[in-house]
């Protein structure tokens, strides 16, 4: 007998909540009910293009009993919020990252949660890149032997908005977060942190005293070394590579084209097509596999991953390394 169909409703209908109506209504076990955003408009243009019906109140979608999980795609200052009253009313929640752009707020919710036990998993979409995931599942297997290196390089195309990045809470916490959390999909034992952020191109971001690009040096307690690569310019497009070297040899994933055709001519040898443009394609497979995981933890009450204490964890990377990137200091951390 087939189990019927999952309901959700999605709050937000920006860029990323759009991605996520999009693969609810193409998925076979979901049902998107409703979407949730205070600008309607948007919401019933998306809601036109998917499913279910757009509202602009958050408490319709909570007086709602039939529903078994809401996906958080809103704005981060509302994420802890929704969060709350999901666990409250029993409802599974996928949460956008970061899940606060203050610690203490996001360790009071975590105290919270604690009272109305639910599945809450993070939206740190790569873990499910089938590319990387490959990398760190050979990893775990001993495929490289012990692992000693781990590179993550992530650049965007261009800088966003003067607006987003003003609210963004700053590069470590918006961008470099993902590449926090997928360090410690390798290894979850960091105990220090040491940036270095830098300012060669892009005057807005200067003067909203944030940096355009950094590198980050993680240590795990065991002594493995990770770098984090991060600018928010790429001329040649969404630089999303890693590399684990280990005692016995290397792994590496490296950007991802439309085709693997490659072209040789005279001006040039084993010319490959652009890679792709940002995260929406890159990462395409990667949300699919998400709502998967997020659907299954549903259905069968595991724990999901990654988990809320891993959004913890992450921030608390974030908040080190923008420390050490102002005082030149190598930041010790406990996660």
């Amino acid at each position: 007998m087939t189990s019927p169909k999952l309901r959700l409703a999605l709050f937000g209908s920006g860029r990323i909540g759009q991605v996520h109506a999009r693969n609810i209504a193409d998925h076979p076990d979901l049902e998107l009910v409703m979407i949730a955003d205070p600008f309607i408009d948007g919401a019933r243009a998306l809601v036109a293009q998917t499913a279910g019906r757009a509202v602009e109140d958050p408490d319709e979608v909570f007086a709602d009993s039939s529903l078994d999980g809401v996906i958080i795609a809103s704005p981060t200052p509302t994420h802890v919020d929704l969060m709350s009253r999901a666990a409250e009313r029993k409802l599974a929640v996928l949460c956008e990252k970061p899940i606060d752009l203050d610690i203490d707020t996001v360790l009071e919710c975590r105290s919270r949660l604690t009272e109305h036990p639910v599945p809450v998993m993070l939206g740190f979409n790569r873990r499910f890149d089938p590319h990387f995931a490959s990398v760190r599942s050979q990893v775990a297997a001993g495929g490289i032997g012990a692992l000693e290196q781990l590179i993550i390089t992530s650049r965007d195309p261009a800088p966003a908005p003067r607006d987003y990045i003003a609210a963004s809470g700053g590069i470590f916490r918006d961008m470099t977060i993902h590449d926090f959390d997928m360090a410690r999909f390798f290894l979850p034992n960091i105990v220090e942190v040491t940036a270095i952020g830098t300012n060669n191109f892009h005057d807005d971001t200067k003067a909203l005293g944030d940096y355009d690009g950094a590198v980050t040096t993680l240590r795990s307690r065991d002594g493995e070394v990770v770098t984090i690569i991060n600018s928010r310019h790429c001329v040649f497009g969404y630089d999303q590579r890693l590399e684990a070297f280990g005692a016995t040899g290397m792994l590496t994933a490296g950007n991802v084209t439309p085709t693997t055709v490659r072209r040789f001519g005279i001006d040039g040898t084993e010319e490959l097509p652009a890679i792709l443009p940002f995260f929406l394609e890159r990462y395409a497979l990667a949300y699919r596999a998400e709502l998967d995981a997020f659907a299954h933890s549903i259905r069968t009450g595991d724990a999901p991953s990654p988990s809320f204490d891993d959004g913890v964890a992450a921030l608390v990377l974030a908040n080190a390394a923008e420390e050490s990137a102002k005082t030149g200091k190598t930041v010790s951390v406990e996660i």
